[in-house]
């Protein structure tokens, strides 16, 4: 019996489909997953690790570890909650074997932005807008930087690869519940902290 055809156009292809394929050989195939899901991987990673060079190295684990498991992949979820959910088993082993965290406010790298950086972006509104974004920026950071590690973790689930309460349940090894109430409460407490924003 034929296969079904195969597109060559790999920004039609879910991302499972992908993996799939990627798994049979075809390099363009992680090519395209690589550069659809980099970014979202790294930001998530780096706003955790605050240090670009362990986010770099994390990053790279990360996509090692995809292509060393695509021989037994199947299909059992989204793609992207199976990929954030080895991202956050390697942030764990970070976190146990790291012996010195750096504030989420910046790095060691003088040339790394902080997160305040990356968050308040150019508006175009002139000079006054944007001393505001970059004000809210800094005060969104400070208020993550506060949560709770498990909330924090599930706000940036959320912020950064997009994943649902459902998917970051699985990425973090816990129930619904336990996923919904964390996020909940790390919003409760983002609105708290930044009501002079609102």
């Amino acid at each position: 019996m034929p296969s079904a055809p195969r597109s060559d156009n790999a920004a039609e292809d879910s991302d499972e489909s992908l993996m799939l394929r990627f798994a049979a050989g075809d390099i363009a195939a992680f090519d395209a997953l690589y550069a659809r899901h980099e970014l979202g991987v790294w930001r998530y990673v780096f706003r955790s690790v605050r240090v670009q060079a362990a986010a770099d190295d994390l990053l790279q684990d990360v996509w090692f570890a995809v292509a060393r498991s695509a021989p037994t992949y199947t299909v059992s979820a989204r793609f992207k909650t199976w990929l954030f959910t080895m991202a956050h088993n390697r942030l764990v082993d970070y976190f146990r074997t790291a012996r010195n965290h750096v504030s989420i406010d910046g790095s060691d790298d003088e040339d790394s932005p902080g997160i305040g950086d990356t968050l308040a972006a150019d508006s175009g509104f002139g000079p006054l807008r944007r001393l505001e974004s970059s004000e809210q920026a800094a005060a969104l950071v400070a208020a993550v930087e506060r949560l709770p590690h498990e909330q924090r973790e599930a706000f940036l689930l959320q912020a950064e690869a997009g994943l649902s309460v459902d998917e970051i349940a699985a990425a973090t090894g816990v129930n619904f519940e336990t996923a919904k109430s964390r996020l909940r409460y790390a919003r409760n407490s983002l609105r708290q902290q930044l009501q002079e924003f609102a």
